[in-house]
């Protein structure tokens, strides 16, 4: 990912540095994801403390962005906390999906708009979040190993998706920082190394 050129048709640069809550997201997922793919049996607590916790750690994370709509976290923080307190395979799953629609649907809105220079990643990440949302419950009945399945494989490809933009972002904010420093009237050649 990189940012545009022509200065003329940019959309909203990155303020300060995005790339840190975007690679905080990346990680909570990918973590998330590598849990749910090694643990062979877990119980329906497994099941909620682990979705509890991700939902709540990524709606803390999409807060520090502060890309989209407060609706985003809000439903990420409620979903997280009704995955902590109903403790059962059809109530984690609700409230998953409650929370992955909203985040994706929010998502996928701030990437239509292309206003913004992760546009093409909130398009690929609502859809599959809303697809991951749209899975869950048809695997209620399966039980806890099904759901952290589905819901870590989202997470997967979400994190792969937010790995791969916020080292991009870290990349372009390097690069533009060292090319402002150059254009700087009466920087030393020492300075912009």
């Amino acid at each position: 990912m990189t940012l545009p050129t022509n200065p003329a048709r940019t959309p909203s640069a990155p303020v300060g540095e995005p790339w840190k809550p975007v690679l905080i997201r990346a990680v909570v997922a990918l973590v998330f994801g590598v849990v749910t793919a090694f643990w062979s049996g877990p119980s329906v607590q497994v099941l909620a403390w682990a979705a509890g916790l991700y939902l709540l750690a990524t709606a803390g994370a999409v807060w520090m962005l502060r890309a989209l709509p407060v609706a985003a976290p809000a439903a990420l923080a409620i979903g997280g906390v009704g995955a902590l307190v109903t403790q059962s395979d059809a109530g984690v799953a609700l409230s998953a999906v409650f929370a992955l629609v909203v985040l994706g649907a929010c998502e996928l809105f701030r990437g239509i708009r292309k206003q913004d220079f992760l546009a093409r990643d909130w398009l690929i990440s609502g859809v599959v979040t809303v697809g991951t949302a749209v899975a869950l419950p048809f695997f209620i009945t399966l039980g806890a190993h099904a759901l952290l399945g589905v819901a870590g494989g989202g997470a997967i490809i979400g994190g792969v998706l937010w790995i791969l933009s916020g080292l991009s972002l870290r990349h372009d904010t390097r690069a533009a920082r060292s090319g402002s420093q150059a254009a700087a009237p009466g920087a030393s050649p020492e300075a912009v190394n």
